[in-house]
């Protein structure tokens, strides 16, 4: 690849507020230098393929995040966010060759060409040839470990108790595997709640959830009380807010909150996990109801097992993998406002 060609990366060029959704124009797609080909041992030049868009990296957008594993996106630099997929061009390392696919052990930048280091990435190996490399982005990435030690970790699944479990934004990446992943683990019942008929077809008809609500038209604590009249077991909290209020006043004694995301909040200042309100509070400490703070990267020392346990769930058909894909790296801000407004079913990527 001749280092005339030309390079494109993702830029932060505003930020929309702490407490505004953010916008299109918060991103901009800018042409920046080719990188050198590599003459550091243990560097790789790759190109990027596929980038992992996720709800968490709205708090990268403001300028503190509110988290201690992740600091803010900085005005006109690239980007970057939680998984990608590329091809090594070339490589002064002994364990990877040009055309090999690799995925980061953590951050990846929204570059159209960049170099980094072998230490970095780790190589995608199939175990089966007919295995699409975005299920390492999804199903195999933080995504699915998140809901797999989520559930496993603070779920507290007993196989043949009949405990109900209901996941918010259960047509997202993160919801959708969730109650699936319980469902193959032995929970009893799983109610997804969502924004759209066709998030609740996909979750019943495709994804193997006994019940969707659409919150948008139907009254989530009326529909709960139909759906689960022994009340709620364990609830698998993506959303917090209003919802999370309702699922709460349902939920029985000595029962589990997984307190995954809070997209509702996350336009909004406030701490991390959100506060409830008081009358919400006291049924958590009258009901002896857990709610820990819940963050993937806490079991490092699980991911291989983890993961293992989710190829065989997935080569089984056990989980099924529902993606959105919005092509073209300029389009990175517009499919993250899409999906940070609910546009995508299953995992958002985009195709560079």
């Amino acid at each position: 690849m001749s280092s005339n060609s030309k390079n494109f990366h993702i830029v932060l060029t505003s930020r929309p507020g702490e407490t505004n959704a953010a916008t299109e124009s918060n991103f901009g797609y800018e042409e920046t230098t080719y990188p050198d080909e590599p003459t550091v041992e243990g560097i790789l030049l790759v190109k990027n393929i596929y980038l992992s868009l996720d709800p968490a990296l709205r708090c990268r957008l403001n300028n503190g995040t509110g988290v201690d594993y992740i600091g803010p996106w900085e005005i006109g630099k690239t980007a970057d966010g939680f998984g990608g997929i590329g091809e090594v061009i070339s490589s002064k390392d002994p364990g990877f060759k040009a055309g090999d696919l690799i995925v980061p052990n953590f951050l990846w930048p929204w570059k159209l060409y960049f170099t980094i280091e072998a230490v970095a990435v780790r190589k995608i190996t199939t175990e089966n040839m007919n295995w699409s490399p975005t299920l390492y982005l999804s199903v195999f990435g933080l995504t699915g470990l998140t809901a797999y030690l989520g559930v496993k970790e603070k779920g507290h699944v007993a196989k043949g108790a009949n405990q109900t479990m209901v996941v918010s934004a259960a047509a997202g990446s993160t919801g959708s595997f969730a109650g699936q992943i319980a469902k193959a683990m032995g929970c009893g019942k799983v109610v997804g709640t969502c924004g759209s008929q066709e998030k609740v077809k996909c979750l019943t008809e495709e994804l193997g959830f006994d019940a969707a609500i659409n919150y948008k038209t139907e009254s989530l604590p009326d529909r709960l009380k139909v759906l689960c009249p022994n009340g709620i077991d364990i609830y698998f909290d993506n959303v917090g807010g209003q919802t999370t209020n309702d699922i709460i006043q349902q939920m029985n004694e000595n029962s589990h909150i997984i307190l995954c995301g809070q997209i509702a909040d996350y336009n909004k200042t406030i701490e991390y996990p959100p506060p409830l309100p008081k009358e919400i509070s006291d049924i958590l400490k009258t009901k002896n109801i857990t709610r820990d703070r819940f963050l993937v990267l806490t079991y490092k020392d699980q991911f291989a097992e983890a993961t293992a346990a989710l190829m065989e769930m997935y080569g089984t058909g056990k989980i099924k993998v529902k993606e959105t894909i919005e092509t073209g790296l300029e389009n990175a801000g517009k499919a993250f406002v899409s999906m940070m407004n609910g546009g995508n079913i299953g995992k958002q990527l985009l195709k560079i």
